[in-house]
């Protein structure tokens, strides 16, 4: 048992630390074939280093001037928390941005760059934060401006990536910042998808006088579980259970037809699911 349990903890972290490793390197190759030729600061240390390579600073030292110290300051102020992944992020996200920095650019059309930048530089961050790991930079410092100010670390992060963006419109053009923005929000929306997966599936509340015969016709014609809420209406002040199930997006016509088949009035609440775990979804 102990053998298992050791053996299961090694192969968790190595795939941990291979997410890490690969993340940072799709971060920095993307990085150097999209957003820097094109001088793209979408946000980040890494667009600290597109505003200063223009000044004539090598990137990958520009981020390794940022990410070190930002690393041993968090140790400092917020505690070891961070750990050994951090660093690892930290260190070699900028080692893949030096080793390829010769690499030819994908495109020189900025929209294009700043789409597929923001794809690449998403499903990098996306694959560290899935090995529970970090890149350091800019996450470092809004997590000790928090602790400071008190803001929140989203605020924090947008107050630090929108001065990096302001900067980029008054070194390059407005243009190049827009084209920044676009890269910022496209690289947040990545990074969700890649965390919680493109598989939404739908919660369904349902109100209805005739939750036996629905719960029933669920459990068996849809072969989904479903749960009984005590709830008072507000109205009646009666008891009346509240039915709440959770179906995939290709199911839920399917139960919306079933309810209206026994009961056209109930009432039916249904509400977007990002992440599902358990029997019958995703396993965690």
């Amino acid at each position: 048992m102990t053998f298992n349990k050791t053996r299961h903890h090694f192969f968790s972290v190595m795939r941990d630390y291979s997410y890490i490793l690969i993340g940072s390197a799709i971060v920095g190759v993307s990085f150097n074939m999209f957003l820097l030729p094109n001088r793209i600061a979408a946000g980040g240390v890494s667009g600290i280093s597109t505003i200063l390579q223009t000044f004539g600073f090598e990137a990958a030292y520009v981020q390794w001037a940022f990410n070190i110290p930002l690393f041993i300051a968090g140790v400092l102020i917020l505690g070891g928390k961070f750990g050994l992944k951090t660093l690892v992020g930290s260190v070699f996200l900028p080692l893949v941005v030096y080793l390829t920095r010769d690499i030819s650019p994908a495109t020189h059309n900025a929209l294009l760059a700043a789409i597929f930048g923001g794809v690449g530089i998403g499903t990098g961050i996306g694959m560290v934060f899935l090995g529970r790991g970090s890149t350091g930079g800019t996450a470092l410092a809004a997590q000790i401006i928090h602790k400071f100010t008190g803001l929140s670390h989203g605020t924090c992060l947008a107050l630090i990536d929108g001065m990096i963006v302001l900067s980029a419109m008054f070194v390059f053009t407005i243009e190049q910042g827009l084209y920044a923005m676009l890269g910022v929000y496209i690289s947040s929306k990545t990074i969700d998808v890649i965390q919680v997966g493109l598989n939404r599936s739908k919660m369904a509340m349902i109100i209805t006088n005739r939750e036996e015969e629905i719960r029933k016709a669920v459990l068996v014609k849809i072969d989904r579980g479903i749960t009984k809420i005590s709830a008072v209406g507000g109205y009646t002040d009666d008891e009346r259970p509240i039915l709440m199930c959770v179906v995939g997006q290709t199911e839920f016509t399917k139960l919306k037809q079933l309810v209206k088949h026994i009961d056209e009035s109930a009432f039916v609440i249904a509400m977007d699911a990002s992440e599902v775990l358990g029997e019958g979804f995703k396993r965690a």
